[in-house]
């Protein structure tokens, strides 16, 4: 499900879109993502950062169908990868609610960067 046209910044190495379809909103301060995880409460759901990496897991408790031998399970696990020094990644905040979880990913404004480096002409 790689539908829908990615935020600016939020694409795959190859520059495919991915995961445009969870963006709820992209403004000047951060982009809001929402991420529908049927069947999966807080506890079972894990959002952290590597590096310029935002990994989603989460893994539901096994439950045998019923007429099944092979247990079901819900399970979700997305790699993100945002373009290095854009985002604020030590202040990205995460909520799960009525199983959606919303990731706010606060952006860098160009003046906090610090791999962008003013020259002056002479």
């Amino acid at each position: 499900m790689e539908d829908g046209a990615a935020p600016p910044g939020l694409s795959s190495a190859a520059g495919a879109p991915r995961r445009g379809w969870w963006v709820e909103k992209d403004d000047d301060d951060a982009v809001y993502l929402t991420v529908p995880m049927l069947g999966l409460g807080k506890e079972r759901v894990k959002v952290w950062a590597e590096r310029n990496i935002l990994v989603i897991k989460g893994e539901g408790e096994k439950a045998p169908r019923k007429g099944d031998y092979d247990p079901a399970m819900s399970r979700y696990s997305h790699r993100i990868e945002m373009p290095a020094g854009a985002y604020k990644m030590d202040k990205i905040k995460a909520e799960m609610k009525n199983f959606v979880l919303k990731v706010t990913l606060p952006k860098l404004k160009e003046e906090e960067r610090k791999d962008v480096f003013q020259v002056k002409i002479e």
